[in-house]
């Protein structure tokens, strides 16, 4: 088939990453791949990925949203526990680049789930120029950033990461915390130029954390840039955002090179 396999590779890991995390000691996790036939084909013409378990399961109330963009069953600020929001989002939305789809089942609650991934054996050709320019999108001139000192805060590892790696190759030094509070120690010993942080953390969200640097005694940090990278991505949630202080709001999952240039944009002297 053709297709993105970093963006592939992104599909089976966000699936078997929701069922572990959801799969209490002694659970299981299966993974099958097969070679189906569909619509009336005498060959297989499609690539089957089921990821099933016996863990958490999914409600009947919230089956038919768990694929919605950034919706989560838990959708607290300070849940105990992510996923089933950004992660089954991006599945989506890089399955059905490459022209498939991926559909998910549950008897019920603690009784498991089955998500099935279906992707053309041969990419349609309506699809690759869609593919062609979202990896365009993506390219980011090395260096633009040179210089730019970056604290990143987000409570899960891959979105860390994934930022950090991002930065580097821009040729920002980032300096990654995994909570609110792990924030604030790095900014009162060694503050950045600008901050990045996710919203929805538990224990303090990314509220919590802006009103606390608004608020600081140093003048730095206090008029320090800072960028809310989120899943929450309603026009409500981003006037929450700058009325919280954030000077931009940006939504998961990122677009690379609009997130180069509003870093730029915010390192500009004013």
């Amino acid at each position: 088939m053709w297709g993105d396999a970093p963006r592939l590779q992104q599909v089976v890991s966000n699936l078997l990453t929701n069922a572990v995390k959801f799969t209490p000691s002694g659970g299981t996790v299966e993974l099958r791949l097969s070679a189906v036939a569909v619509a009336n084909s005498s060959s297989p013409n499609y690539v089957q990925i089921t990821v099933s378990d016996t863990g958490k399961g999914i409600t009947a109330e919230f089956l038919p949203y768990v694929f919605d963009r950034f919706r989560q069953a838990d959708g607290s600020l300070t849940r105990a526990d992510s996923g089933l929001g950004l992660g089954l989002a991006i599945v989506r939305h890089l399955v059905e680049l490459h022209g498939g789809t991926v559909t998910a089942e549950s008897p019920g609650k603690d009784k498991g789930a089955t998500f099935t991934v279906m992707l053309p054996l041969k990419q349609r050709r309506s699809q690759q120029p869609q593919l062609r320019e979202e990896s365009k999108a993506a390219e980011m001139r090395p260096g633009v950033l040179a210089g730019l000192k970056v604290l990143v805060v987000d409570d899960e590892p891959d979105n860390r990461e994934f930022l950090v790696v991002a930065l580097q190759q821009l040729g920002a030094t980032a300096t990654a915390a995994a909570s609110a509070a792990e924030a604030i120690d790095i900014l009162q010993q060694s503050p950045p130029d600008i901050l990045v942080s996710d919203i929805g953390m538990p224990v303090e969200d990314g509220y919590s954390l802006i009103r606390k640097v608004r608020s600081s005694e140093s003048d730095k940090i206090k008029r320090l840039p800072a960028v809310a990278l989120t899943a929450y991505a309603s026009a409500q949630d981003r006037d929450r955002a700058i009325a919280a202080g954030y000077d931009e709001h940006l939504t998961k999952p990122i677009e690379p090179a609009l997130f180069a240039a509003v870093l730029a944009k915010l390192n500009v002297p004013k």
